[in-house]
């Protein structure tokens, strides 16, 4: 077995259906443990009281659409130089996904913030960046399904994403850069976490039940891209008679 083992369209479609399901039990279970945890486990923040609850689903959100969007970059570019079809069906499978965390963060962190900062938005450099982000993913997704042609589709939307992959360093150092109203980061590769530990526990908890939830739809999303375009493939035809059998 070497690395492109699973390149081919049809051994991934294999090994996600064999994975699917197993993704779908952790997503499950890593956030009921993680929700009890951070709802009724962890302590009242000191400062924010109840209303901080909502970073165990406003954090994790916003670190995986950001990750989901350089990976979507990364496969639409492997895509567009190698000629790889799966690395594009891949792409394109990423793109909802992110765009749908990228909308739970916006969603969660103007709820967050109106207690907070005692308003809904406000322009500053991290929420802009991120809010700019959202606007990469739709795009990407509307130019690749506007154009007819698959190949020139694909191109035209790894130009759009590599040309946007920009945007994440600027929404990650925004605080750094910039006197901005959004707090800087509380969990860093290098220093210690600024919360209590059950509070840090609940948030990775809940960060893997994203990521294992993120897998599961993009798998599920990349086969039904992979049967669409490989439909007149021989082993589209055998691989749909078995599941039917």
């Amino acid at each position: 077995m070497s690395f492109y083992t699973f390149a081919a369209p049809s051994r991934f479609y294999q090994l996600a259906g064999w994975a699917i399901p197993w993704l779908w039990a952790a997503a499950i279970v890593l956030a009921a443990i993680g929700l009890y945890i951070g709802f009724f486990v962890a302590p009242t923040d000191a400062t924010q009281g109840e209303s901080y609850r909502i970073i165990f689903i406003h954090v994790p959100a916003a670190w995986i659409s950001m990750v989901l969007y350089l990976a979507m970059a990364f496969w639409a570019g492997i895509g567009w130089a190698f000629k790889t079809r799966l690395s594009s069906m891949v792409a394109r499978a990423i793109a909802p996904t992110g765009a749908l965390f990228t909308f739970i963060a916006l969603w969660t962190g103007a709820f967050w913030g109106k207690p907070t900062w005692g308003t809904w938005w406000v322009w500053d450099a991290r929420l802009t960046s991120y809010l700019i982000l959202l606007f990469l993913y739709l795009g990407y997704i509307a130019l690749t399904e506007a154009i007819d042609d698959t190949r020139r589709a694909d191109n035209a939307g790894a130009l759009v994403a590599l040309v946007g992959a920009v945007n994440v360093p600027i929404i990650y150092f925004s605080v750094k850069w910039w006197n901005t109203l959004h707090q800087g980061a509380t969990v860093s590769m290098t220093a210690a976490p600024k919360m209590a530990q059950t509070m840090l526990t609940a948030m990775l908890i809940m960060t893997f039940a994203f990521w294992a939830y993120a897998f599961a739809v993009v798998f599920m999303r990349t086969r039904a891209i992979v049967l669409e375009r490989e439909r007149d493939a021989e082993w589209v035809a055998k691989q749909l008679k078995g599941e039917r059998a």
